[in-house]
């Protein structure tokens, strides 16, 4: 019985990391790979490894991280905003991997059946340090720290005014679906790059940059969505999590640099059902 595995944060534009995508591979023929966002920046890279996934495992099932949506100044697919979004859920949908724009599928492999539910939410600059009340406050007491995210330069939210604005409109998208779409009594697997609740991101060496990991929008969205786990990336702190009663799981490779001071080798994929095998990592 195939397994529901997963992996975030590949970041494939690193040698090292190119060379443990190549080595990937599902310990059963069924298994489902779950693929929490940054694979890379190049549109091609991106294409490249999730070419190769999904030629690998019975299904992939993909969400962007920031990365993703970068406009490289040296990439030739030069797109920007939800225009390259759009670009990847193609080629994703012409590779047969998941998006958060498809129908959500049901994985009947070991600890299910769930729903999978891939989730695009970005960030709107919720998490704030202490004592500021307003994007501009928190943006400045982060410039002060030193601590400005690359996204403030290589993401481009067209057409929306910004990040907040187009994480509003998907919000709401995904809300809707969320509500709408689920099929009574199965318990929800829900995937998104950036964490689902503030929590994971205390931990951060520097707190300031919780500006860009997600929402205060979605805090009670895994209780209330009936989530049997979550799985995310984005701040490259593998660690288990429960919050709510609900195992919020980081998955993410990261960088050559970050994994010298880990236990475990680099690119293990991460089991996320049966729900009793990721309470007991």
């Amino acid at each position: 019985m195939g397994k529901l595995v997963a992996i975030s944060d590949l970041h494939v534009r690193y040698e090292e990391n190119r060379h443990i995508v190549e080595r990937l591979r599902p310990d059963e023929d069924d298994d489902w790979l779950l693929v929490a966002g940054d694979v890379g920046e190049m549109f091609e890279d991106i294409e490249w490894a999730l070419r190769l996934l999904s030629g690998r495992f019975a299904k992939v099932v993909w969400v962007p991280g920031n990365h993703e949506l970068w406009t490289p100044p040296d990439d030739p697919v030069t797109l920007k905003g939800e225009a390259r979004y759009r670009r990847l859920v193609e080629m994703c949908r012409g590779l047969g991997v998941v998006t958060p724009e498809d129908p959500f599928p049901v994985f009947e492999g070991a600890g299910g059946p769930a729903v999978i539910a891939p989730l695009f939410l970005l960030y709107d600059y919720t998490f704030r340090p202490p004592g500021t009340f307003t994007k501009a406050q928190a943006l400045d007491v982060a410039e002060a720290a030193g601590v400005v995210c690359t996204d403030e330069f290589l993401l481009k939210p067209e057409p929306y005014a910004g990040a907040e604005d187009w994480c509003r409109a998907r919000l709401a998208f995904t809300e809707a679906r969320l509500r709408n779409e689920l099929p009574s009594g199965v318990p929800v697997v829900m995937v998104n790059h950036w964490p689902m609740v503030r929590e994971p991101t205390r931990v951060l060496r520097y707190p300031e940059f919780a500006l860009w990991c997600g929402t205060e929008a979605t805090e009670d969205w895994p209780r209330r969505f009936g989530a049997a786990a979550v799985v995310y990336g984005h701040l490259h702190i593998p660690r288990l999590i429960h919050h709510d009663g609900v195992p919020h799981q980081e998955v993410s490779l990261g960088y050559p640099r970050e994994w010298q001071p880990r236990a475990q080798a680099p690119g293990r994929l991460v089991p996320v059902l049966p729900s009793e095998a990721v309470a007991g990592r």
